[in-house]
């Protein structure tokens, strides 16, 4: 079967009336999608199905309680016939007479109107009509929807919202495949990406060229668009009626100033969306094979910047310390943490570029790390990890 001679339309049944014959499995699926639609449906049936039962209980749908005669189907903009048997056939027949379109279940070739599967995607209403093949139809359905949902389709509006919104978006520790499917989806959606230094910027490459992208990024020492600056660029931006993706690295919370941004948009009155990301006090320690927690090892983990007062964190190896942004101070964070009580033995690693081409992981001890990283030559952006669960990396085992 084609669709040669069909025309796809999305029918308004709201409030009119569509009369379904049979009270089986196929009818009951159309009936309640019908009333999720808000047609008033008449069953027409002897038996009916416990779910169909418990809508016409509470009085979502009418019911005939006997077998189908012609006349039922007067006042009705619509008809689904599902007995399997020859009444499909009468049914068909009178539909065609009072010129009322019919779908005829498990005859598509004697329909007068297919049912597509259906998907809802946001404000997207996806429907497919597979040719008068169901299953082909659903599984054309659920590939364009799934695309839909993890962002390898537009999703852009091509008009303004009435009104804009902010989403923080954690773009992960920089590889792309680690952004989330919620992230993904919103920037297909966007019309702004407010982008920073450490987030995957090989995402940009897949905007439409009329995206806005704004590059907030901060280097260590060195922020050329202060944090106010940034809010209220989200603010303006999102009352212009645009989707704003804020996209950072890692976590918005973790570190990432995402918590100011979400309460300067609502002090101004613009919706905002938070999308975790996955850290990279995590995970960039899991690429390089080190876990923060670990059985018999490492029973909790601690997160902090090198610019904090570290000697009050715990002192112990089977605590792990996972440090941000502390490359430049490497040396002065080893030698705090020692004078606070640290056992300058204590496995410690710095791993640059985590989940790149070019990730490094270097390894040592509280004491040796620190020149290790210099010869190195170990550069931001990078994290450190400090604690027995170092042990655990094969950096460690391979160190000379």
């Amino acid at each position: 079967m084609t669709s040669a001679g069909s025309l796809p339309l999305t029918l308004r049944v709201a409030g009119r009336r569509v009369v379904v014959v049979g009270g089986g499995h196929v009818a009951t699926r159309r009936a309640l999608a019908l009333v999720e639609a808000g047609a008033r449906v008449v069953v027409v049936s002897p038996d009916v199905s416990d779910s169909l039962a418990s809508s016409i209980g509470r009085g979502d749908v009418e019911w005939i309680d006997r077998g189908y005669l012609s006349g039922d189907l007067a006042g009705a903009w619509l008809v689904q016939t599902a007995t399997d048997s020859p009444v499909d056939d009468v049914v068909a027949a009178d539909a065609e007479a009072a010129q009322i379109w019919c779908l005829k279940g498990g005859d598509p070739e004697r329909a007068t109107a297919w049912a597509p599967a259906v998907a809802q995607v946001d404000d997207v209403l996806v429907a497919v009509s597979g040719g008068g093949d169901a299953r082909r139809a659903t599984a054309l359905r659920d590939g364009v929807a799934a695309a839909l949902q993890s962002g390898e389709l537009p999703m852009r509006h091509r008009t303004h919202h009435p009104d804009g919104f902010v989403a923080l978006v954690g773009g992960g520790p920089g590889d792309p495949g680690l952004l989330t499917t919620r992230g993904r989806r919103l920037l297909a959606e966007a019309d702004v990406v407010v982008i920073d230094r450490l987030a995957p910027h090989s995402l940009l490459a897949e905007l439409d060229d009329d995206v806005e992208v704004v590059d907030v990024g901060k280097m260590p020492d060195h922020h050329p668009i202060p944090q106010h600056e940034i809010n209220a660029i989200l603010v303006d931006r999102a009352k212009q009626g645009k989707i704003v993706v804020r996209l950072k690295g890692g976590d918005p919370y973790v570190f990432g100033r995402g918590g100011e941004e979400l309460i300067a948009c609502r002090d101004a009155g613009v919706p905002v969306e938070v999308v975790p990301g996955v850290t990279s006090a995590v995970s960039v320690a899991a690429a390089a094979g080190i876990p923060v927690t670990h059985r018999g090892v490492a029973r909790g983990f601690s997160v902090v910047t090198a610019h904090e007062d570290v000697g009050d964190l715990p002192h112990t190896g089977a605590h792990t310390l996972v440090m941000l942004m502390g490359v430049k101070r490497l040396a002065e964070t080893c030698a705090e943490l020692v004078a606070s009580g640290h056992p300058p033995e204590t496995p410690a690693a710095i791993i640059e570029r985590g989940f790149s081409p070019t990730q490094r992981v270097t390894v040592g001890t509280l004491e040796t790390l620190p020149g290790a990283a210099v010869a190195a030559g170990a550069t931001s952006p990078a994290i450190t990890v400090i604690g027995d669960v170092v042990r655990l990396s094969p950096a460690w085992a391979a160190r000379s």
